[in-house]
């Protein structure tokens, strides 16, 4: 590998049965509801069992100017909950399992997070002001929509390309936006602008935003030290999360009958994002990516077909809050002498180390061919092919003392390719059945060369890498998926689906070819946030997912009253856990293995929507959505890791001549049940109270509001470890059972002008 460093600037109560009862209390058999069901459209054919749930447009636009983070947007879906991470990259989870256990498609295209902590995830890429729509499949995934993933898929699309109405010589139109948050002083804008003629259409979306680190609502930590001299941050500040990003996009379409030729160029700039769940800091991430789409409608149905490629530059070091300079004791981290920089009675040390350097570059291509087929008015087949080319480099440069001479490869030359083929038919039996049954094989190649770490001599590093370099690293998985989904229509009031999946994926890079058990390299190697280090496993199995569910929907004939229920159940052959090493010690931070074990995942999701009256004073509805999820390990008995407890959120809602307002109440229960060979941090119950309300004129929106009204201090039950500042390069040096806060109070506004 050709290795090219670059220069970069440098505790209330608990959320009781009580709530589900009070949930559903408003409904009788007869008149309980359900969702109106989501649909592909298919020329000559709607799809009613895409077993979808779509953010509304409505949501998309009052969240807005509420976060910059676009997965954020999901928390009022059914089953969805969120891992924190960075200020725009936070994880969604899907029953408990999220990350790369799901699969994310943005515009078509299945992105992978290129960093050893996952900073850059699919949905970071996209601005919440740019989105079209958000489905999410929860479980029972059609094998079209999602392979390589055992958790669920979601499709995030950015809106489709307009064109001038038939006799009209343009379409010109556009949007700015900007917005204010105050608790971290977050500050953005957006820009929206489209030319179009009937044939051609041309549009520009950018968007940035920046925002300093936020505070809790109480003092959570102890410690003021930054390992910085002198720089301190309040007991209630999170260290560590704030951040700065841009992003840019010209998608160019040109329509000629019955084809589309889309062209979509998208950079992002992201110079900074802190994490207070990781040891290090994302300082540079420049994606750069070209999506080429062309698609017919046909009189038997619609042809897909997509190429892309994308390249990501990624760069990690300590950011302001984290100590950057370290005193080298034969590779063991020490304090700074006599300040910063490390000096010697005035003069510079020489084993002194500045900071941790860390690179990842990758390269990501993918082609997919794509047909839905309408075999007659009621069958529909589809089936299509998708293949994929992954190349990542992840390698730590020496920063000086005694880190060195050579740069440390974490992983080095790593490929990762899939090939899939799949097809699945959906059948409209009669007036009350309806069912989809898929199947999809998916070929999945990995492979990595040669390692070494900073000075072989030292701390293990020879040995290891000379035992890592000795294995078999070419692995080959061949994986099948079959899903079954069957829609029952009892009568007007009362839909029944049924759903049964086998759902497989392979390992990513960063599982099975991380190779260094010193604590320092591990613990640059996680995408957790729990504060451990983590070494790969080449020889790790694919995870094979069981799911079975059944969703009741009840509904009023007018669908003005809706009730989902959804109780699940998944068994996970060869879960990729965690195992303890030898040096394994209670109440601490550890070096730990990945290891293939089985593991089960049961719960039920709630949802409601419930309209109240309609006065003088606007339409008044409640909507609810309540979850519960358990996991466990079912080898060691332990609780799989980051499951969020019993949740519920609870909206009323109010719509009145071009108001838009809502009162939302978030009820979470303690966190007791947590994953003991990781040390996971128990939290407390907590409610909280937040306020919006938006405005629209016929060329202006104002939206504004309040988040964590009443500025409650709680604890995020998947927040990971707080290890936002200090010596966090060492592995113990910052303090253990601190969980990340969640932000206190936050008043926003936004205003966007369509001209």
């Amino acid at each position: 590998m050709n290795i090219k460093p670059r220069r970069f600037p440098a505790q209330p109560g608990r959320l009781s049965l009580a709530l589900v009862c009070s949930a559903m209390a408003p409904f009788t058999l007869a008149q309980e509801a359900e969702t109106q069901p989501m649909v592909i459209l298919v020329k000559g054919k709607p799809s009613p069992l895409e077993n979808a749930e779509q953010l509304p447009p409505s949501v998309v636009d009052q969240l807005r100017a509420a976060t910059s983070d676009t997965a954020s947007l999901l928390r009022d879906i059914p089953g969805v909950s969120l891992n924190a991470a960075g200020g725009v990259s936070s994880l969604p989870s899907i029953r408990g399992l999220a990350d790369d256990r799901l699969r994310i498609k943005v515009d078509g295209m299945d992105l992978i997070a290129t960093c050893p902590n996952h900073m850059n995830p699919p949905l970071s890429y996209v601005d919440p002001s740019n989105i079209g729509q958000i489905k999410v499949f929860a479980g029972i995934t059609p094998v079209s929509v999602g392979g390589d993933s055992i958790g669920g898929t979601i499709v995030a699309e950015k809106s489709e390309p307009e064109f001038a109405p038939a006799g009209e010589s343009a379409l010109n139109k556009g949007e700015i936006g900007a917005f204010y948050r105050s608790n971290n002083n977050a500050v953005g804008g957006n820009l929206n602008a489209t030319h179009a003629t009937e044939e051609l259409s041309i549009h520009y979306s950018g968007s940035w935003s920046k925002a300093d680190n936020y505070t809790a609502g109480d003092d959570f930590k102890t410690t003021y030290d930054s390992g910085r001299p002198g720089h301190t941050l309040p007991l209630d500040e999170v260290g560590s999360s704030a951040y700065k990003t841009q992003n840019h996009t010209l998608n160019l379409a040109f329509k000629a009958g019955d084809d589309l030729f889309e062209t979509q160029l998208s950079y992002q700039n992201m110079p900074e994002q802190l994490y207070p769940n990781q040891r290090m800091d994302l300082l540079d991430n420049e994606q750069r990516l070209i999506n080429l789409a062309w698609t017919r409608q046909t009189d038997w149905g619609h042809l897909e077909t997509r190429l892309y490629h994308e390249t990501v530059d990624h760069f990690m070091d300590f950011g302001a809050d984290k100590r950057y300079w370290y005193a080298m004791d034969s590779m063991v981290m020490g304090d700074a002498i006599n300040g910063y920089p490390c000096t010697v009675e005035g003069d510079y040390d020489p084993t002194c180390a500045a900071g941790m350097p860390m690179y990842s570059e990758s390269e990501n291509t993918g082609l997919s061919l794509k047909a839905d087929i309408v075999l007659n008015p009621e069958q529909i087949l589809r089936v299509g092919t998708e293949l994929q080319r992954y190349r990542l480099d992840d390698y730590w440069t020496a920063s000086g003392g005694g880190m060195g001479p050579d740069t440390f490869l974490n992983i080095n030359s790593g490929q990762r390719d899939r090939a899939a083929l799949f097809t699945e038919v959906e059948t409209e039996h009669n007036r009350r059945w309806t069912t989809l049954l898929g199947v999809r094989y998916e070929r999945v190649h990995m492979d990595a060369d040669e390692v070494h770490g900073y000075n072989d001599t030292k701390l293990n590093q020879g040995p290891e890498a000379a035992a890592f370099n000795a294995q078999d690293r070419d692995q080959s998985d061949d994986n099948l998926d079959l899903t079954a989904l069957a829609r029952y229509r009892h009568d007007d009031t009362l839909d029944i689906e049924l759903g049964l999946a086998r759902k497989v994926r392979s390992p990513n890079l960063y599982e099975r070819y991380t190779w260094s058990s010193w604590a320092m390299a591990a613990t640059m190697n996680n995408f957790v946030g729990d504060g451990n280090g983590y070494v790969g496993d080449i020889d790790l199995k694919p995870e094979t997912a069981y799911t079975a569910s059944v969703t009741f929907d009840w509904h009023d004939t007018d669908r003005s009253r809706t009730f989902r229920a959804t109780p699940f159940y998944t068994y996970v052959d060869d879960y990729i856990d965690a195992i303890a090493l030898s040096s394994w010690t209670d109440d601490q931070f550890n070096v730990l293995q990945y290891a293939n074990q089985d593991a089960r995942l049961y719960g039920i999701d709630l949802s409601m929507h419930l309209p109240l009256v309609n006065n003088a004073w606007g339409v008044w509805g409640l909507d609810s959505v309540i979850n519960y999820t358990k996991g466990e390990n079912r080898k060691t008995g332990d609780e799989l890791y980051n499951i969020m407890p019993l949740n519920g959120r609870f909206t009323l809602t109010q719509q009145k001549a071009g108001w838009d307002n809502s009162v939302e109440w978030v009820v979470v229960g303690a966190k007791d049940d947590t994953s003991d060979v990781r040390n996971e941090i128990s939290t407390g119950g907590y409610s909280l109270l937040n306020l919006r309300a938006s405005h629209s004129w016929q060329a202006v929106r104002l939206d504004f509001g309040i988040e964590n009204l009443f500025d409650r201090g709680y604890a995020l039950p998947t927040g990971g470890s707080y290890i936002g500042q200090g010596k966090t390069m060492s592995m113990n040096a910052t303090p253990w059972g601190i969980a990340v806060p969640g932000m206190g109070r936050s008043a926003y506004v936004g205003v966007n002008l369509r001209f």
